[in-house]
This record gives C-alpha cells, structure tokens and sequence, in this order.
C-alpha cells in the first residue's frame, strides 16, 4: 500500500480483516445457503463454525494463546538485565525511547488533547526505567494515518512528563504516522546524537513488529545502534481460568490486538 500511495487506507484494510467482520460474513453466507434449501447441511456446519469463532475472538484465553504462540514477545527487563544496563550507561550513550500508542485529540475531562491509555502506560513505564537507568527519554509519534488532524503524540507526551511527572523528554519525534516511520524517524534524530544504545518500550504484543522495523531501520541506515527490547504490559490476568474463556470486552480487544500484529508481522508493517 506504501508503494502504491495508499497507506492511508492500511487502517480500513485491517478493520475489514479482523474479527468479527470476516466471521459476520460467514454468518450471512449461511443464513443464505440455510434460506435458499439447498445446501443445508453445509450451511448449519459454516454457521455453527462462525458463531463459535465469533465467541472464542472474544475470550482472552484464545488472545493470551495466541500472543504466546505466534507473537512471542520477548520477556520483561529483569532486576538484574535493569542493573547491568545501569552500569553500562556510565560508559555508553544509553536512551529509552517510547512509542507511542494513540491519542485523544480533545479529552472534555481535561480541556485539551491527552495520551490514550494505552500511551500512557508506555509513557509512565518508559520514565520509570529512564529514571532507575539513569538515562533521557524520548517519546516518538505523530499524527497516525487512522487520526484525524490534530497535536502530535509527542508533544502531548511531552507535555504530561514535564507537568505531571516532573520529568523532561530529551527529544521528542513528531513526524511518524506508524511503526516503521516511528524507527526511521527516531534513529534518524538519534544518530546525530551519538547515541549507543536505544532501548524500545511498547507493549509486549507489539514488540516483535517494533523490534523488527528498528532493526531493519538500523541497518537499512547503517545506525550502529544496540536496540534494546523493553516490554511492557505483560502481567497476567486476575480472573479464574475458566473466565478466560467467557466472552469479554477484554477478550476481544486482546484477540483483535494480537492478530492486528500477526498480520503486520506477516505482511511486512
């Protein structure tokens, strides 16, 4: 779609790909082979089989499944991993480097434009590590190609670190409207900074498509760069096992998340 100047339309693509559209065209693809008499046999079985997809698409067991089969995040920053990183920042150009996850162009709470919660997760993770490193921070995110017109991520960011944690962003990237554009972007700014080390902080599900764009960013630039994994957000869940196979909202965004990435993962994003 980049070839071909159609990005844009990546974010309706992906919605069209991702439950529950695909198994909701299953359903009416029955109901009319069901109706018309003919093929009644295979009708029932396309509906059985589309109606138990749509529930599993909706139980967070099928997601925590999913993300540990096919995504296979890397595991959070140990105390120990933390420590040595600590010590090696004495002697090496050391940043972490936040993505950004979304943003509310007008929050009414606040009168202003705010971090979904989802950035702001990452956001209160990524200082918190800057500060037990040592290390600047920098936040990384535009306008994304699903948003419409509006502040930049960063500079949201930046704003809530100063005022409501006390803490500076050294550099904030304002430009990218993706993954990718995030790691050419940021590494870009960062090479002319001197900077050796960069670690990454995004949710663990998104870590692979992450990881795989710096490092390709890295080397299609010539960056000498470590690119440093910092997952985030990989506690379990608090509900009874059985409950992860009950349809949830939870669920369902956690199916729609994982495979959202399976598929970038798959088509190169």
């Amino acid at each position: 779609m980049a070839t071909l100047g159609l990005s844009g339309l990546k974010p309706l693509a992906t919605a069209l790909a991702l439950p529950p559209v695909p198994l909701l065209l299953l359903v009416l693809i029955a109901g009319r082979m069901l109706a018309s008499g003919r093929r009644g046999g295979a009708g029932a079985v396309l509906l059985l089989f589309s109606v138990a997809g749509l529930w599993l698409s909706c139980c967070a067991g099928v997601g925590n499944a999913l993300e540990r089969w096919v995504l296979r995040p890397p595991a959070a920053l140990s105390e120990a991993r933390i420590a040595s990183l600590r010590h090696e920042s004495a002697s090496r150009k050391v940043v972490v480097l936040i993505l950004g996850g979304g943003r509310e162009s007008l929050a009414p709470e606040y009168r202003e434009a705010h971090l979904s919660a989802r950035s702001m997760q990452r956001l209160h993770y990524g200082l918190w590590l800057a500060r037990q490193l040592n290390a600047p921070a920098m936040f990384t995110g535009g306008t994304g190609l699903s948003q419409l017109p509006g502040p930049a991520e960063a500079d949201i960011a930046a704003r809530i670190a100063e005022r409501d944690y006390g803490r500076r962003l050294r550099w904030v990237e304002t430009t990218s409207r993706d993954t990718r554009e995030n790691a050419a972007a940021s590494l870009n700014l960062l090479t002319t900074q001197g900077i050796t080390d960069v670690i990454v902080v995004t949710h663990d599900w998104h870590m692979p498509r992450a990881l795989r764009a710096f490092e390709e960013a890295a080397r299609r630039n010539k960056h000498v760069m470590q690119i440093i994994p910092a997952p985030m957000g990989l506690a379990s869940g608090v509900d009874r096992p059985a409950l992860n196979w009950m349809p949830t909202q939870e669920g369902f965004a956690q199916v729609r998340l994982t495979l959202r990435e399976a598929l970038g993962l798959l088509f190169g994003a």
